[in-house]
């Protein structure tokens, strides 16, 4: 068990039989009474959004996950299908456990996929990644009233802010927790 005022954005915990995973996280406390938590949470099984409140000193049942190395391969419609790097076991993952963070899955990525029992429920991606750019806005001289950027996209879809000299054919480093651009390779 945990108290609720433990609850940070990524921490996962059980309720009612159902697993969550935090997605934001406010702490307010009134003038008088107790503080109360509200959290924003994922369910884990089924992807859907919801909106939870706690009241200072209620607990949770957290939960443990066993984490393991493996490699994306294909996606096979309804799957994304990954190896495990040590015994060439194949894990079938549903579409909703990635969600948007699916733009960052390319071929041969090696990531960490968490299992809950024999459920893969969550998965964790390297702090950044390097794709090709595909298309490019046109930059404009002297176009620096909007903080000097323009959007890209790369070969997975993921559309990233970059600067005005990145141009289709380059190489950049997105950092996937911000989904930020840091730099051209």
């Amino acid at each position: 068990m945990i108290d609720v005022n433990q609850l940070r954005r990524g921490t996962a915990f059980t309720q009612d039989g159902d697993l969550f995973k935090v997605q934001e996280y406010e702490h307010r406390k009134p003038g008088r009474g107790k503080a109360t938590i509200k959290v924003n949470v994922k369910n884990m099984r089924t992807g859907s959004i919801t909106y939870m409140s706690f009241t200072s000193g209620d607990r949770v049942e957290d939960v443990s996950f066993d984490k393991t190395q493996v490699q994306y391969l294909y996606d096979d419609g309804d799957n994304y299908v990954f190896m495990n790097s040590q015994t060439y076991d194949q894990a079938f993952v549903p579409h909703h456990v990635f969600g948007d963070d699916a733009a960052f899955l390319t071929e041969n990525l090696e990531l960490e996929l968490l299992f809950h029992e024999v459920e893969v429920l969550d998965y964790i991606l390297p702090k950044s990644l390097e794709f090709d750019v595909v298309w490019a806005e046109n930059a404009v001289a002297g176009d620096t009233t909007s903080g000097a950027t323009k959007d890209v996209k790369t070969e997975t879809g993921l559309v990233v802010k970059t600067p005005l000299f990145v141009k289709e054919g380059d190489r950049i480093k997105v950092n996937t927790e911000t989904r930020t651009y840091i730099t051209r390779v």
